[in-house]
C-alpha cells in the first residue's frame, strides 16, 4: 500500500525546465558554443557526475563547464526575479489531495538546496512537504537512485511504498532503479520505449494523477 509521494521539482511541480532549456543554450552560446535543444534535454535531472563527461564529450575537453553553467544559473535567476515561473496544472490539487489523505509528501529534486527553497517559497508550496532532498544533499544523483532511496527513508517508508512523479527519463530511471513506483507526468518528452517499462502509470498533469491514489496503489 502506498504511503509516501515524492515529487520532482523542475518540470513537474514548476514550469522551468524550458527555461533551463533556454539559458543553457544562450549561455554556451556566449562561451562559443552551439548547444542543441536536444542536449539541454540529455542532461536535465542528471547530475554533475554525468552531465560533465557527457557535454565535454559532446563538445570536446575544454567545453567549460562550471563558467557556463554558473552563467546559466545567473540569466535563469535574473529571469525568474524579473518574471516569475508558471505553476504547473493541478500541484495544488493533488498536494491537498494527498495531505487530506495522510500521505507522506518529499521532493527530491537534482537542484540544489538554496534554490529549491527559494522556488518553493515563491509559490507559497513548502509547507506541504513533510521532507525536501535536494541534489546537493546525496552522493549520486540521478539517475542513480540514491536521491529516492534518501527520500523514502527521511519519510520513515520504504521505497516500495512511494510513488514517485517525475517529468524526465532520467528522473524516471532513478525512481525506478530505487524501487518506487514511477509515475510520469511528461513536460519537454515523451516516455519512449526505454522509459515505458519504469512506468506504473503516466498522466497529462498532476491533476489527473490524483485518480492514481484514488486507486490505491
Amino acid at each position: 500500500m502506498l504511503k509516501g509521494v515524492i515529487f520532482d521539482m523542475d518540470g513537474l511541480m514548476l514550469d522551468t525546465e524550458k527555461l533551463l532549456v533556454r539559458f543553457w543554450r544562450q549561455a554556451a552560446a556566449e562561451f562559443g558554443y552551439s548547444m542543441s535543444f536536444e542536449n539541454v534535454l540529455s542532461i536535465r535531472s542528471l547530475s554533475r557526475k554525468y552531465s560533465v563527461p557527457f557535454l565535454k564529450g559532446l563538445f570536446g575537453e575544454q567545453f567549460e563547464f562550471e563558467q557556463i553553467r554558473s552563467r546559466r544559473i545567473a540569466l535563469m535567476n535574473d529571469y525568474i526575479d524579473k518574471n516569475g515561473f508558471d505553476i504547473k496544472k493541478g500541484l495544488f490539487r493533488l498536494l491537498d489531495y494527498l495531505r487530506d489523505n495522510s500521505y507522506r509528501i518529499a521532493v527530491a529534486t537534482a537542484t540544489d538546496r538554496e534554490r529549491t527553497l527559494m522556488y518553493l517559497g515563491k509559490i507559497n508550496a513548502a509547507h506541504y512537504f513533510d521532507k525536501i532532498i535536494c541534489g546537493d544533499m546525496v552522493k549520486n544523483g540521478k539517475p542513480e537512485p540514491d536521491i529516492y532511496i534518501t527520500a523514502a527513508s527521511e519519510l520513515g517508508l520504504a521505497p516500495c511504498e512511494c510513488a514517485a512523479l517525475e517529468d524526465s527519463p532520467n528522473g524516471i530511471k532513478s525512481a525506478y532503479s530505487a524501487g518506487c513506483k514511477a509515475v510520469m507526468i511528461p513536460d519537454l518528452s515523451a516516455p519512449d520505449e526505454k522509459i515505458r517499462p519504469m512506468l506504473s502509470a503516466v498522466y497529462d498533469n498532476l491533476e489527473q494523477a490524483i485518480d492514481f491514489f484514488k486507486g490505491g496503489d
